[in-house]
């Protein structure tokens, strides 16, 4: 909240629209929490009324063996699903970043971020 926040300094008011995440499937967020609470702390800041949206990023690792970089289809184990070999080489799965975000500048909406 607070890196959009005070982003929208370039845009003297403005309002924000939409705010999108990027969230690793190895983050510790609990995405349901988060959206739900997402209305709770914006009250009362340039961001009420705007809609959160959450992508969900996948672990990806990287596999010595096969020499490629496979998803993983949970979190459970860090074995490649081709080979079987163990791997601590993560490559995606860790993320929480703001991927964009739009605002309605009274101009037209535009897309920062």
């Amino acid at each position: 909240m607070d890196t959009v926040t005070e982003s929208l300094a370039a845009y003297p008011g403005a309002r924000v629209e939409e705010v999108r995440l990027r969230v690793g499937a190895l983050a510790s967020v609990v995405v349901d929490s988060l959206e739900f609470c997402w209305g709770i702390a914006t009250e009362g800041t340039p961001l009420q009324g705007s809609r959160l949206v959450v992508t969900t990023v996948p672990v990806v690792m990287h596999c010595a063996v096969c020499a490629v970089d496979v998803e993983l289809d949970g979190v459970q184990s860090f074995r490649c699903p081709r080979c079987g070999e163990p791997s601590s080489d993560l490559r995606q799965g860790r993320e929480l970043e703001i991927e964009s975000y739009e605002i309605d500048d009274e101009a037209g909406m535009q897309t920062a971020g």
